[in-house]
């Protein structure tokens, strides 16, 4: 059963937050520029990771709040993020895994690069540049990060292609990579449906959080 309720940021402001199961590390699983927390891909993936025992919530940026479709401005959506995170420390009494979808993996991944209290770090499909910007990557601040991080990555992923991908994130010493061949910036593709991706998802974090 999940809990729903509201996180208050930048003064009087506030968003809705789904609390799957509590447990600690919590982890705050955000959501990508063109969805919001009730996709199909973020609930399957934070059921699975609910149902396998693990503490995650998750939340809707201000933009998704209000019902607008155009993203906020990276400020706007890590000062959002960063209450949110504030909150997940609140309430699970430990540094929370910052994880997203696109969009919100990389505002996890800005978050951990300013040395927040953040145990690690999952991106499922890093946008690494935008789609046919490959001239445009977002890696500046990647070698900030001190924590572990895992990165699902998609072979046909038009917002990060293998040899950039391979070049700028697979050679950090503080990465981990799991490959997922065929699947597409949505992590989806022929041999990939929302329960295989859930359950990949999954065991690849277990597996990860072991070492």
């Amino acid at each position: 059963m999940t809990t729903e309720y509201a996180i208050a940021w930048d003064g009087d402001q506030a968003v809705t937050a789904i609390e799957y199961r509590l447990a600690a590390p919590l982890v705050v699983l955000a959501h990508g520029a063109g969805t919001d927390q009730r996709h199909p891909m973020v609930t399957g993936i934070a059921s699975a990771l609910a149902d396998a025992g693990h503490g995650v919530m998750t939340f809707d940026y201000p933009y998704t709040e209000a019902g607008r479709r155009a993203p906020d401005r990276v400020p706007r959506l890590l000062a959002c993020h960063r209450a949110v995170v504030a909150e997940a420390r609140h309430r699970s009494g430990a540094p929370p895994i910052v994880a997203g979808r696109s969009m919100g993996g990389r505002m996890a991944t800005m978050l951990a690069a300013e040395n927040a209290d953040i145990a690690r770090v999952v991106c499922l499909a890093y946008p690494l540049h935008p789609a046919g910007k490959p001239d445009r990557l977002r890696i500046e601040h990647l070698a900030s990060i001190a924590v572990p991080m895992l990165f699902f990555q998609g072979s046909r992923d038009a917002l990060s292609r293998a040899e950039l991908f391979d070049r700028h994130i697979r050679p950090l010493s503080n990465a981990t990579v799991i490959d997922m061949e065929g699947a597409d910036h949505s992590l989806r593709g022929r041999d990939w449906n929302p329960e295989r991706v859930a359950s990949t998802v999954v065991t690849g974090y277990e597996a990860w959080m072991r070492r």
